[in-house]
């Protein structure tokens, strides 16, 4: 899902990964859930999520306006954040 452009994209890509993996700590460790980075699709985050989080009736609260607006705050081009389900092989 990532751009294989190259310089500032990655470095974009890699800033953007750090925020989600410090999202997740918080919901590691205060709910029992994760947040996983998987990758941007135009100016779509998506994400998979794991643990706790999975069947959680405040998942959309936590998905579309935690994360979302953090995500938001610091890359303004991204339109939303879409959870996926990973699919294994």
């Amino acid at each position: 899902m990532e751009s294989d452009s190259g310089g500032p994209e990655i470095a974009h890509h890699d800033s953007l990964q750090g925020l989600i993996e410090s999202l997740s700590a918080y919901i590691e460790q205060y709910h029992g859930g994760a947040i996983r980075y998987l990758g941007v699709e135009g100016n779509i985050l998506k994400v998979t999520l794991e643990g706790a989080c999975l069947g959680c009736p405040l998942l959309p609260s936590t998905l579309h306006g935690w994360v979302e607006g953090t995500v938001k705050q610091f890359f303004p081009n991204i339109e939303r954040v879409e959870a996926v389900e990973e699919r294994t092989a």
